[in-house]
């Protein structure tokens, strides 16, 4: 753990800075898995602005006017594979898993993935697995779960196994789900993935033959789904999970009951054998790249077309950086911090109402390199502390505009550099964040001029960011706190003091390169 330390007016301003496998907790404290060590929150914003400010000029333009979109709970969330489910440590007393989710609010959470349809066994009569299955889920680890989304304020969506064909053993789990995860339930999904089915290089391999396709996968859909309902009849029912349109329209146009959502998966950077910059291959440049927000908008397109075809929500049940193998340099990147941050609130305005960041609960060393948290314990061992990783820590930086709606938001010149509004509390708290995609390493910032609306003066600020996009594992958390009295901007007007800004429209400051930035604005 490193600490940096410099005196403003008198005041110690701290900024936490990761390393490794430690940790920033929402509170303000840092702690790691071996010392857990508490540490005073800072008094007032401090950015960490060691070089100079060279980069374009920029002035974002923050309206009132309400684009239809919103930013709920659900929009940040956490995918797990289905094996996690048998995972003790989901219990909060077993570990700080609960206070690692809590960090991102009450994010949604799911369990499906490949595991689901290939590792995964239920049972609740304790029978042995079928087909060597590795992981056996019971009643009782569905009871943990319940103890974790009630501490955490989840909501859940849990995939029901479809590799294995067995409408009972299916109906048997969705039943039991149903009644123990009550009213935190909003989805059951049959099966992962079934357009990949077929695929030989997924992880243990192909499920059915090459005869399977979307009618099939219809037929056994629908007889799951009947024999789920006439267990359990309100039971909700979402899917195809797949990036295909063509399943999503399958899945919409089938007979089964009470669907809840389009389910869609998709990850920004998919070609893995790909090196192209800008492009969609497996390196950091790549998800900060504006070409990024084109094939967003494109892919996740798809799936709204769908979802509003059907009359049902968009969800975007697993999503990440990427799912290409061996991308631990790109994954631990302070790009994915920003990418993750840009990306969450893009696809909000784009419509999608819920959103999970592929994730499972392995270690740091030798786990997936994608999962916003993992265990710091060494590879093949397990501790009860997790840690967070900087895709993760993007996401924290989101939280205070949960519960608000999109505003218009304008942004001139400044490079790379995303803006986005919401308004909350009635319209008495406007929250504005900044990412700064310009490399730190390269201009060390931009002057920002904010044209807040009439009223309104920046009561907080928080940041996340570090020394450049390509640092790995070193990424800076500064809490919520107030503005400093005197705010460095390098611009052609005169910075702004906390009483000049409080009586005029506009805030000018620096914000540095590599950064999420989030200005917490409320009425005067």
């Amino acid at each position: 753990m490193k600490i940096r330390r410099r005196v403003l007016g008198g005041a110690v301003a701290l900024a936490f800075v990761l390393s490794g496998c430690s940790l920033f907790d929402p509170d303000g404290s840092t702690s790691s898995s071996q010392s857990p060590e508490p540490s005073p929150t800072p008094t007032e914003f401090e950015q960490s602005l060691d070089g100079s400010v060279s980069g374009e000029a920029a002035t974002v333009t923050v309206g009132t006017k309400r684009t239809g979109a919103a930013f709920a709970a659900d929009n940040i969330g956490v995918s797990f594979e289905a094996t996690d489910l048998a995972d003790p440590r989901l219990d909060p007393a077993k570990s700080n898993l609960d206070e690692q989710l809590k960090s991102l609010g009450s994010p949604a959470l799911r369990f499906g993935g490949n595991a689901l349809d290939r590792r995964t066994f239920w049972t609740s009569k304790g029978e042995k697995p079928t087909h060597d299955e590795e992981t056996t889920v019971t009643p009782d680890d569905l009871k943990r779960l319940k103890k974790l989304v009630d501490a955490t304020g989840s909501t859940v969506t849990i995939g029901i196994p479809l590799g294995t064909y067995d409408p009972g053993r299916g109906a048997d789990m969705a039943a039991h789900a149903v009644d123990i995860l009550g009213d935190s339930l909003v989805g059951l999904a049959i099966g992962n993935e079934p357009n990949g089915y077929t695929v030989d290089d997924v992880p243990s391999g192909a499920v059915r033959g090459k005869g399977w396709n979307k009618s099939k996968y219809v037929e056994q859909l629908e007889a799951y789904t009947k024999a789920i309902h006439d267990k359990r009849a309100e039971a909700p029912i979402i899917g195809p999970d797949v990036y295909d349109g063509a399943w999503m329209t399958a899945f919409a146009d089938s007979s089964v009951k009470k669907k809840a959502a389009i389910s869609q998966h998709w990850y920004q950077l998919y070609e893995c054998d790909s090196t192209q910059v800008p492009g969609r291959g497996p390196q950091a440049a790549n998800l900060i790249d504006p070409v990024a927000k084109q094939a967003a908008k494109k892919n996740l397109g798809i799936g709204k077309d769908k979802a509003d075809t059907a009359d049902l929500p968009l969800w975007l049940e697993e999503t990440g950086p990427t799912s290409c193998p061996g991308t631990n340099d790109t994954s631990l990147t302070n790009a994915s911090a920003l990418w993750a941050a840009d990306y969450t609130l893009y696809a909000a305005t784009l419509g999608v109402e819920r959103m999970a960041m592929h994730s499972m609960l392995g270690a740091c060393n030798g786990g997936a390199p994608m999962s916003l948290i993992c265990d710091p314990a060494d590879h093949g061992q397990k501790s009860d502390s997790f840690a967070a990783r900087p895709n993760m820590l993007g996401l924290r930086a989101l939280v205070p505009s949960l519960g608000g709606v999109f505003t218009k938001t304008s942004i001139a010149g400044g490079g790379n550099i995303s803006a986005y509004t919401v308004s909350k509390d009635d319209g008495k708290t406007v929250v504005t964040t900044l990412i700064n995609a310009n490399d730190a390493a390269e201009v060390g910032g931009n002057p920002v001029t904010l044209s807040m609306p009439k009223g309104f003066s920046v009561d907080e600020a928080t940041q996340v960011y570090g020394a450049s996009n390509d640092a790995q594992s070193a990424t800076t958390v500064i809490p919520a706190n107030p503005l400093p009295e005197e705010i460095p901007y390098s611009g052609k007007q005169a910075s702004a003091s906390s009483e000049a800004t409080a009586a005029s429209s506009e805030l000018n400051i620096d914000i540095a390169g590599s950064s999420v930035t989030v200005l917490i604005m409320r009425k005067r």
